[in-house]
This record gives structure tokens, sequence and C-alpha cells, in this order.
């Protein structure tokens, strides 16, 4: 009896331990059953179509962004169409839209703030002209003083009027205003903002190619390299640089409020910007510089407007 005993208690825990290893296996079989189900292969597969809806976020957000930015009027966008304002257009440079309207350049960066003037936009807008004058009034001033253009600018009492009233005495130390030899209303020829210039011929080589408004915009006097270039007039340097495609090494002066001259192609330059000139005196040497020879293009810009220098130079 004491070894029966002895034998029902030894089969117990064997019995008992084979339940547990069946227990155990059947869990183990039941994990292996619901592992592909589980969330890493489920992370794997969704990650992917979560990610496309961040990127397509960040792209809404990115394109928002930009439609935002495009959207955003550009500067002096208040002043389109308005009279003494002008919109960019391809291509434009502060220098050319200058003398385009008769203004120097770097008067265009201060009336509109510019911070870099190599960064004007397509579409932005302007002011060409001086704050606080009437655009209006200066058009009609430049329309009634016309005929200014046509008087002979040759005689020799409006050339020493026009002289004094630079130095502001007389040759004899006589006061300026006093009646000349015939009488000159050019004595005040140099006072800015007067229509009426004293010109003189910029080079004295000859016209090969007249004026034409829809090509030539001035007139091409020929010459050989290192020929000097005359100042046409009194004035100050507003431009001596490189920097207008298919003008080469240019010049351009600003001689008052209406006025402005420039002297292209040349070899060298011998004047800086901001230097006053005085009529008559050499500035650079003819050159070929973005043309296809030696010659000088010349141009007379009146409000901005080319206009044929051949009316308004004196007779040779």
């Amino acid at each position: 009896m004491v070894m029966e005993s002895e034998s029902e208690s030894t089969s117990e825990p064997e019995t008992r331990w084979m339940r547990a290893t069946m227990v155990a296996s059947l869990m183990v079989l039941a994990a292996c059953t619901t592992t592909p189900n589980r969330a890493p292969v489920e992370d794997r597969n969704t990650a992917p179509r979560s990610a496309p809806a961040a990127n397509g976020a960040a792209s809404a957000a990115v394109s928002g962004a930009a439609s935002a930015e495009s959207a955003k009027p550009l500067p002096g966008a208040e002043n389109t169409g308005k009279p003494g304002y002008y919109m960019v257009k391809p291509g434009d440079t502060l220098i050319r839209i200058g003398l385009d309207n008769g203004q120097n350049w770097r008067d265009l960066v201060k009336w509109n703030s510019l911070d870099n003037p190599n960064l004007i936009e397509v579409g932005q807008v302007l002011r060409v002209m001086p704050p606080g004058v009437d655009p209006n009034a200066a058009s009609t001033r430049a329309v009634t003083t016309a005929k200014v253009e046509t008087r002979p600018l040759d005689a020799k009492g409006a050339l020493a009027a026009a002289s004094a009233a630079v130095s502001g005495t007389a040759a004899t130390g006589t006061p300026a205003l006093l009646p000349a030899p015939a009488p000159a209303p050019a004595a005040t020829v140099a006072r800015e903002g007067d229509d009426d210039v004293n010109w003189a011929w910029p080079s004295t080589g000859a016209v090969i190619s007249p004026f034409d408004d829809a090509k030539v915009k001035g007139l091409v006097i020929g010459g050989k390299a290192g020929d000097p270039v005359l100042a046409a007039a009194d004035g100050r340097v507003v431009y001596a640089g490189s920097g207008l495609r298919g003008y080469g090494n240019l010049i351009i002066l600003k001689h008052n409020n209406t006025y402005l001259t420039a002297y292209a192609h040349n070899q060298t330059l011998l004047v800086k910007e901001e230097q006053a000139v005085r009529r008559g005196q050499k500035i650079a040497e003819m050159g070929s510089t973005d043309a296809d020879g030696v010659k000088l293009h010349f141009e007379i810009r009146k409000q901005g407007k080319p206009i044929d220098p051949a009316k308004l130079l004196p007779p040779r």
C-alpha cells in the first residue's frame, strides 16, 4: 500500500508537467497564428500610405505659400497707370529706365527707396518723376517751349551770354545780365529745368547714319579709334559704364530737367559719374565696343524721348 501511494504521488507531478507543457504549446501556436495581423506589418504598409498624405499636406502648404507670395502685390502696384510712374518690363534695368524717362538712375533708387538697384521685378511700378512734381505740368512745359529748339544757336552774342550765365560774370567783368551785342534770352540756358541748351557737336566726324526713330534713335558719327568725344553741352555725368546692352562703353549726361545726351561705343571713358562737365570738354575716346566698327552713337533725349540731334545742333 505504501508503494502504490508513492507511485500515485509521482505520477501526479508528471501529469501536471505534461499539462503545463501542452498549455505552453497551445499558447505558442496561438501566438504564431495571430502574428501576421499585428502592427509591425501594418505599420510598414500604412507608413507609405500616410507618408503621401503628409507630403501632400507639405506640398499643399508650399503651394499655398507660393500662391500667397505670387498674390502679394508688387511694390508700387497702387500707382499702376498713374502719370510719372513706370511698370518694369522684362529686360529692363534702372539705367535703361532712367534713360528712357530722362532721369538719373541714382534718383530712381532714392525716389523708390530701393535697397539694391540691381534687383527690380517685372511688374514693379517705379516713380520716374521727382516727388512733388506734377507730371502733367512737366509734359505741358515741354510742349509749350518746343519752339526754342529751332532758334539759331550759333549767334556769337548768345554763346557769350551762355558762357556768362555759367560763370556768373561776363568776360569783361560786367554783370552777366547786361545787354549783349545780340539780345539773348539764352543768358539763362544753364539754369536747371530750362529747355534751352547751348548745343555743340560731340565729334568732328561725318554723320554716317541719320536719325531714325524706329532704328537708330540718334546720329551715328564716323571716325577713327581714339578720336575725341566731346560733351554736347554743359551738364553732369549720370552714367559712365558698360551696363546697357547694345551701347558698349557709354556715357550719359544730364543737362537739365528736360534733356539727356548719350555717347555710345567708346574706347575709353574719361569722366566719372556725378562729375560736372562743360560744353566741348573731352569726355571719351571713340571706339567700337559693342559695335561692328569704330563709331560714335549720339543721342539727345527730351523727357526721355529720342529726338533728332540734327534739329538742335548748330550747322557745320
